[in-house]
């Protein structure tokens, strides 16, 4: 198989729950845990600007209300993406993609971006973060790896920006799934941790591909990966999980 450029323990969300999640507060603690890796969810403002956000409406992590994708950049830009969380974190802003990036690139994080979208903007959102993700990392020896449960997201940031690498993220093993990632020219799976069996792994290597995992908290999940032979780990605990392990 190609070289992997990437750690084989991720930051989910910045910092999983210990901070609020996909804020640059949440990658501030993250790095502070030793990680060098992070996953986080990108989508659009309706100014079509990429921004940070895992749902596809405001409630659960904001204290703005319905659906992220109908609001501006300014708009979104001004809302309290922390206080949900806990008091010491009210006032983090949503972040850009773009202030992102810049963090990761400065710090020498490698990030894996999961394309999000707001249902309906499947093919925009894969085309619109991709376009940044290459002009961002543009020169840079570790591109970041673009992920997506959506198919037609990958499809567009395939068509968009083909150098950057792409993996398919699978909650189940639906039927076409391996025609689907081969078809993208994929260089990983992502699933949900307890679809990895030895046979599932060597059939993904097997294809020259990687084998990642959300979102394994627990010892016994995390060696069960490690003794199967994943590729990669994306963990909530970043407090739990040595980065080096």
């Amino acid at each position: 198989m190609p070289a992997w450029p990437y750690p084989r323990w991720i930051a989910h969300r910045g910092a999983g729950k210990l901070a609020p999640e996909n804020t640059l507060a949440a990658f501030r603690l993250g790095a502070e845990h030793g990680y060098r890796m992070f996953e986080c969810d990108v989508k659009l403002s309706a100014d079509e600007v990429p921004f940070l956000l895992h749902d596809a409406t405001l409630e659960r992590t904001t204290n703005g209300r319905g659906t992220a994708g109908d609001l501006s950049w300014s708009d979104l830009a001004r809302l309290d993406a922390g206080g949900w969380h806990s008091r010491a974190h009210a006032g983090e802003p949503l972040p850009s993609f773009e202030n992102i990036a810049r963090y990761c690139l400065a710090n020498g994080h490698a990030l894996n971006i999961e394309i999000k979208p707001t249902p309906g903007l499947e093919a925009r959102t894969g085309e619109v973060v991709a376009h940044h993700a290459a002009r961002l990392w543009a020169g840079q020896a570790v591109p970041p790896l673009l992920t997506s449960f959506r198919p037609e997201a990958l499809q567009a940031a395939q068509a968009a920006q083909p150098q950057l690498p792409r993996g398919l993220l699978l909650d189940t093993l639906w039927d076409g799934w391996f025609a689907v990632a081969q078809s993208l020219q994929c260089v990983a799976i992502v699933c949900n941790h307890a679809l990895w069996d030895a046979a599932l792994v060597a059939q993904v290597h097997g294809a020259g591909l990687r084998c990642l995992s959300y979102t394994p908290n627990d010892p016994w999940a995390a060696q069960r990966l490690l003794a199967l032979g994943t590729d990669g780990l994306i963990t909530d605990r970043v407090d739990l999980f040595a980065p080096a392990d």
